[in-house]
């Protein structure tokens, strides 16, 4: 598929809303949205309301954030991930270095280390990620071999961790990532940054306040059709 660069900006996951005509709740307007700016030529999809994905003609990322989206606050983000290449593209190695997040306030934080993660009380939260989370099984048709993405390996596990993970157009490529924020999980825009060989795919989620989250849940049909056809190829 083509992709083209993207005409609107700010944020995706936050509802801009005008204001509704008086009158009947029925006859008030949904809530509009804009799309928010990446910087980077690519295509983005709502795959669910905490399920998110981009790509362009070389990859193709998508993140589920549930967890993150209840974890405001806390020290640790976890992010359940699946990255490919595009069909016709060469196979890939993507090394730990490849994955970055932006917070709210522009900083980039670099993907845990197996030792800051070895070392850090994470039970709970590896707890809430297994008992809530999203299916991100929406990979492109060619993708259709499952394979692990394993720069973590739970701590309960008999998985060992990796450094890389080996990437081709048949390999669905899934697994849990984790970074350490500093500040705390702070509400608002986030990006997911994943560098292929010759370009880079910018996953963006937010986390939301429960004013959003109602207005996401209430309006999902309608912002998701908002989203398709932001994205249609033109002319």
């Amino acid at each position: 598929m083509k992709t083209r660069s993207l005409l609107s900006s700010v944020v995706l996951g936050l509802l801009l809303v005008f204001p509704a005509a008086a009158g009947d709740e029925k006859d008030k307007a949904p809530p509009k949205i804009t799309i928010p700016q990446p910087g980077v030529p690519q295509i983005m999809t709502m795959e669910g309301r905490f399920v998110r994905a981009a790509y362009n003609n070389e990859g193709y990322a998508i993140l589920g954030y549930r967890v993150a989206n209840l974890s405001v606050g806390e020290k640790w983000m976890v992010l359940d991930l699946g990255v490919t290449v595009r069909d016709g593209v060469p196979d890939y190695t993507m090394t730990r270095d490849a994955l970055t997040l932006t917070t709210p306030d522009g900083k980039t934080i670099p993907l845990a280390t197996n030792v800051e993660f070895r070392t850090a009380p994470l039970g709970a939260l590896q707890k809430r990620a297994q008992m809530q989370r999203d299916s991100i099984n929406y990979f492109p048709p060619h993708a259709s071999n499952a394979c692990r993405i394993g720069f973590f390996a739970d701590l309960d596990s008999s998985g060992t961790p990796y450094d890389q993970v080996a990437l081709n157009s048949q390999r669905a490529c899934a697994g849990r990532v984790y970074f350490q924020v500093p500040d705390g999980i702070a509400r608002g825009q986030h990006w997911l940054n994943v560098k292929f060989a010759q370009s880079e795919v910018r996953v963006p989620f937010r986390i939301l306040t429960e004013e959003e989250y109602k207005l996401l849940d209430k309006n999902y049909k309608d912002i998701e059709k908002q989203v398709e056809e932001a994205f249609k190829p033109k002319g």
